[in-house]
């Protein structure tokens, strides 16, 4: 049977989760977390951060499979940028060799905008993306 997932609001619980699969992520003041448990397990979670009146920055973590990703969580998560905290944008970014992820943020909506030359832990690029409110299919325009 179906185990309904469970939304996890709390920064302690969702952050160090989200740290373990996504290198470099440092704590800051104003952290924000949505994460989704399922079984009490948390298996997805998004955290935001650098919230500035216009844009958030996004960082997503989750366990391998895909099975968090629905779209009730999808639309809990941008609502919470664009409706919640009233944003035109939400941006994220990924190393380009990182090619699982920047297939998943594409796959979402989201584009790139910039890249970011010898930002990369290995030498690479970094590669930022963004989501436009107008353009999210998450939320009511």
């Amino acid at each position: 049977m179906h185990q309904p997932a469970e939304l996890e609001l709390d920064l302690e619980q969702v952050l160090p989760f989200v740290q373990s699969l996504v290198p470099g992520l440092a704590r800051v003041d104003g952290m924000r977390a949505i994460g989704l448990r399922r079984r009490g397990e948390l298996i997805a979670g998004v955290v935001f951060e650098g919230f500035n009146g216009q844009n958030i920055w996004m960082h997503v973590g989750a366990v391998p499979g895909g099975r968090w990703l629905t779209r009730q969580y999808l639309r809990a998560c941008f609502r919470y940028a664009f409706e919640i905290c009233g944003v035109q944008r939400v941006s994220g970014y990924v190393e380009a060799n990182n090619t699982a992820a920047r297939r998943f943020d594409e796959h979402l909506g989201f584009r790139e905008e910039a890249r970011l030359i010898g930002a990369a832990q290995d030498g690479g690029e970094v590669l930022l993306y963004v989501m436009w409110r107008k353009d999210c299919p998450y939320v009511d325009v």
